[in-house]
């Protein structure tokens, strides 16, 4: 009887059901969260890049969040990046590197990047960028005399190079310089006649008085040797005729363990009084900047790498677009005089400039 009584009792009881866990907040653009992964997304990007030169985060246009477990999340960041003045190659980091004006005609960059989250650890899993320089329409509406961007395989760019080149090596007592590839070049037609190369180089096995008797022998000095550097010129061509030529060697570096030596830029170029042209990345030919052109796995992420890591961010809802309706909702409801509605989450705040 008492165990008759002990059921009934509790088939009375009021049953609950487990209440799932409320999904936490979307992320906004402008989080610390977002920034620290955007900071690790750019930072990888620059370590990967073997052309051109450092990239320095301008927006973050999109993050979204996927829960993989207990302290495991995968995280899609949109980025619009900005081209500082730094070669890829400086070991100057990215903080004190300063980004190109707008009226020097900056060159932006847009990348996905793919990362994963454990135990508050970030690390990248995939990354795609390109990049492109702003149009000559907009550069022409802030500053009509501004020179443009020209092609670097430009025949007098390349004679630019090459003429700073022999000047350089024709007075220095170090060692003979390589040239490596061009990194950005301009002609100014009016008042004068000028060309502004950037151009990056490596030193030789031989020295400059070496250079002179057999300059086909000097080659790039070894790995645990090699020293690359970074070079300006300006020649004006007219009214009068003059050639300024500045040249800065970083000294020896040594690459990431997951970057491959061979992999630096220009490494395998020939020699310049060979080919002029031979300073060009083959994606650089006729171009006015260096793409960056990036699509790179993380072979050693916990997660595979294949392509198909980076293709499942495209179909995804965006945080902007799910903001953006839920700001239209809000917008139906009464607020006080005075009320201020939040910012949408995304995208988050220029860092520098829009173009």
């Amino acid at each position: 009887m008492k165990a008759l009584v002990a059921l009934i009792l509790l088939v009375q009881l009021p049953i609950h059901k487990a209440v799932p866990a409320a999904p936490p907040a979307p992320l906004g653009c402008d989080d610390p969260e977002s920034e620290a992964a955007a900071e690790v997304a750019v930072n990888y990007i620059n370590g990967h890049s073997h052309h051109g030169y450092k990239f320095a985060l301008n927006r973050i246009e999109d993050i979204r969040v996927v829960p993989q477990g207990p302290n495991n999340d995968i995280m899609f960041l949109e980025l619009d990046l900005l081209e500082t003045t730094c070669p890829i190659l400086s070991p100057t980091p990215l903080e004190n590197c300063t980004v190109r004006s707008f009226a020097e005609h900056a060159v932006e960059g847009d990348c996905d990047v793919k990362l994963q989250r454990v135990d508050g650890t970030l690390s990248v899993l995939a990354s795609k960028c390109h990049s492109h320089a702003d149009s000559s329409e907009d550069i022409r509406k802030v500053c009509p005399d501004c020179p443009l961007l020209a092609r670097m395989n430009d025949t007098e760019v390349l004679e630019t190079v090459a003429a700073a080149l022999n000047d350089y090596n024709s007075k220095t007592t170090e060692s003979y310089l390589r040239l490596l590839e061009i990194g950005r070049a301009k002609i100014q037609y009016h008042p004068g006649h000028v060309v502004v190369t950037e151009f990056a180089v490596g030193a030789t096995n031989c020295s400059a008085q070496e250079a002179k008797a057999n300059v086909g022998a000097c080659q790039l000095l070894p790995e645990d040797q090699s020293n690359f550097g970074f070079c300006t010129a300006v020649m004006v061509k007219a009214p009068s005729q003059d050639l300024q030529v500045d040249c800065q060697l970083y000294g020896h570096q040594v690459p990431a363990p997951d970057i491959p030596f061979l992999s630096w830029p220009g490494v395998t170029y020939a020699h310049p009084g060979q080919d002029t042209s031979a300073g060009l990345a083959p994606s650089a030919v006729g171009v006015t900047n260096h793409n960056l052109g990036l699509f790179h796995n993380n072979p050693v992420a916990s997660e595979s790498s294949s392509s198909e890591i980076l293709r499942s961010m495209l179909p995804a809802k965006s945080v902007a677009k799910r903001a953006v309706a839920e700001a239209a909702q809000h917008d139906k409801v009464p607020r006080p005089v005075g009320f201020v509605p939040p910012p949408p989450p995304c995208p988050g705040r220029i860092r520098h400039f829009d173009i």
